[in-house]
């Protein structure tokens, strides 16, 4: 029999997460990013629930051929460009959208001869400081881009610093400042921007975490009131039980020491299938149906919860890691990190189950 954790993949809380993308943003069109892997939860998985989506964003080519093989007919956009000329060659039978955020891309553009042009997005640093023309240099990236015959329509993008957690007027100034003039479709929003800031949602907007249901700011009540569906539960089984009396300790380096008689749970899952290893005792865990608290130092197979809130959770009980009503960013936060990285990090030995999906690929082949 395999080992009690598992992860379980909700369709329906993407296609609720992705329409309430669009119920924010009602004049925006939707890039849907499911790189690294949709966020850990695997692009075929979630595949069917893209349905409403205007297109899709990621970062490698190997990703973007097997949404292609998918049979999505809709744009696709690599969000990072391409790193070498071979990859136009990949880029241009497969109509990728192609992000430009440096004069060497340009160069590989202006060098290639694709049967058809390619549509970019020309990237403005406008103050993240990580890729992208500065603005005193975009409007020229943007006359050069315009006069190389590989390319087809120049969309305008910029990607905010700190949307989840202060202004992003700044940069909103700079790039408008810049760009005023410029024909072409603007993509500004991240998820954390979508829900926060209106004044960017423009013609595209670019949802990544909030389409899994974690919070963009790594905050779990920084979304509190915010109806997001976790897509991923992962879940697992009381696999032991011990009693201790005051001044026993449970786990390695005896971290955690009773002040009372307790009953400790030991459950099936550790650091080994991406729990952090980091997450504290008080750390939020759901035992059988009942919320309660992790104790002792996470190891590489187990940890251990307290089961005083459940008197009559035993062996075999039912654990939620996170998922529905403990959320990933409630985990996250103690532990020193954000959803993103937990979600990207579950292991590959933890067994994954989706949801039955009742979308078709025919539905979702569409022409552009």
């Amino acid at each position: 029999m395999p080992r009690p954790i598992a992860a379980r993949i909700h369709l329906d809380a993407i296609r609720h997460n992705l329409q309430l993308v669009k119920r924010t943003a009602p004049t925006s069109r939707v890039w849907s990013v499911i790189k690294a892997n949709a966020y850990g939860h695997g692009i075929e998985r979630i595949y069917p629930a893209l349905a409403e989506a205007d297109g899709i964003a990621l970062l490698d080519l190997d990703e973007a051929v097997r949404v292609r093989e998918l049979g999505w007919n809709r744009p696709v956009l690599l969000l990072e460009g391409v790193f070498e000329p071979d990859d136009l060659a990949v880029a241009d039978p497969y109509r990728l959208t192609v992000s430009v955020h440096c004069d060497e891309q340009l160069d590989m553009l202006a060098a290639a001869r694709p049967r058809e042009p390619i549509d970019i997005q020309l990237k403005m640093n406008s103050g993240m400081n990580r890729l992208g023309f500065r603005p005193a240099d975009y409007e020229r990236a943007w006359l050069r881009a315009s006069r190389i015959e590989a390319i087809a329509s120049i969309g305008l993008m910029t990607h905010f610093a700190n949307a989840d957690d202060g202004a992003i007027d700044w940069q909103v100034d700079a790039f408008d400042a810049v760009t005023r003039h410029l024909p072409g479709t603007r993509s500004l929003s991240n998820s954390a921007a979508v829900l926060w800031h209106p004044r960017a949602h423009r013609d595209w907007v670019r949802p990544g975490t909030i389409l899994y249901g974690a919070s963009p700011s790594g905050c779990a009540r920084h979304i509190e009131g915010i109806p997001l569906r976790a897509a991923m539960t992962l879940e697992s089984r009381i696999i032991g039980v011990q009693t201790l009396q005051p001044g026993e300790t449970t786990g390695y380096g005896r971290t955690f020491t009773a002040d009372r008689p307790m009953r400790i749970g030991v459950v099936a899952c550790g650091y080994a299938d991406g729990y952090p290893r980091h997450a504290p005792a008080g750390t939020p865990v759901r035992v059988a149906g009942v919320r309660t608290q992790l104790v002792g130092r996470v190891s590489m197979d187990m940890l251990t919860v307290d089961l005083t809130p459940c008197a009559a959770a035993g062996m075999g009980a039912p654990v939620e890691l996170w998922g529905e009503h403990i959320r990933v960013d409630e985990v996250a936060e103690p532990s020193g990190t954000i959803g993103y990285e937990l979600l990207c990090a579950l292991a590959r030995r933890v067994r994954v189950r989706c949801d039955t999906a009742d979308v078709t690929a025919e539905r979702l082949a569409q022409p552009v």
